[in-house]
């Protein structure tokens, strides 16, 4: 039986990278080694080339590899190559998508990790915010605020948006960048996955919208007094309630792909001016 298996084994192929795989490879452990950081630029065309011995087609074929993958930009030229870039949430959101397309995810399996997540991030968050977090913190609820104010599809989309934005700007306060990290991609899977059946009432809307106005509002008057643990039993309630109001609204996740021409940098929260 055991020769068997050896005869078996030894008749499968192993299957042999491609030569740009292998230089793109190359050049990820060359970032890792010489700690390039976004900005940094590679070597160019010309000097890869040499550098691992292969033709000018194999190296482009690598540079786009490592681009398609979001880790650098290229250029054309006679100067032109890469330039390292920080990999935009979006693609890693994209790549996420791909692989739970597969996967029965749903919206409570979400704010199950939510529950779990966002009230140490929001906590975490509380000795770091400044008063220019503090004004964006205000202006985000502003805009969410009033419950006669939403018309159309278009204003309910986008305050939805901006209650998912609330979260954003807590997270960028925090110093933990896993934890941030983990937060901002469900909040842009939330942003880019979760839609509302077309027949909701305009009045389930207002009313999501001003229970997270209200909780938002609490959450903000516990961080100014830096009450770290007020902040987290608050969030504890609002990921507890969220998901209630969401399934009301008849709330359901896109079982889709996401499509390159949908890959957007995302820019950094600034303090919104009279909005």
């Amino acid at each position: 039986m055991a020769m068997d298996r050896t005869k078996a084994g030894a008749s499968i192929e192993i299957k042999q990278q491609k030569r740009p795989d292998l230089v793109a490879e190359e050049i990820k452990r060359l970032i890792t080694e010489k700690d390039l950081k976004p900005g940094d630029r590679l070597p160019r065309e010309v000097e890869l080339q040499q550098m691992f011995s292969v033709s000018k087609s194999t190296i482009r074929e690598a540079l786009k590899s490592l681009e398609v993958q979001g880790l650098i930009k290229v250029t054309t030229g006679p100067s032109g190559g890469g330039t390292i870039v920080e990999v935009p949430l979006d693609r890693t959101l994209q790549l996420l998508q791909n692989y739970l397309f597969f996967k029965d995810v749903t919206i409570d399996d979400i704010y199950t990790v939510r529950q779990l997540l966002e009230p140490e991030l929001a906590a975490g968050a509380v000795p770091h915010l400044t008063e220019q977090d503090f004004v964006a913190l205000d202006a985000n609820i502003a805009c969410c605020d009033g419950a006669g104010s939403v018309h159309g599809d278009k204003d309910i989309v986008r305050k939805r948006q901006e209650d998912v934005n609330f979260h954003d700007i807590l997270a960028a306060a925090n110093p933990n960048p896993f934890l941030r990290f983990s937060c901002e991609l469900i909040n842009e899977m939330i942003r880019q996955l979760i839609e509302f059946r077309n027949d909701t009432p305009q009045a389930e809307h207002e009313r999501f919208g001003q229970a997270n106005v209200r909780i938002h509002k609490a959450i903000v008057k516990a961080a100014r007094d830096r009450d770290a643990q007020k902040v987290r039993e608050l969030m504890v309630v609002h990921m507890t309630e969220a998901p209630r109001y969401v399934k009301r609204m008849k709330g359901k996740l896109r079982g889709r792909l996401i499509l390159d021409s949908e890959i957007r940098r995302r820019m950094k929260i600034e303090p919104a001016a009279g909005s």
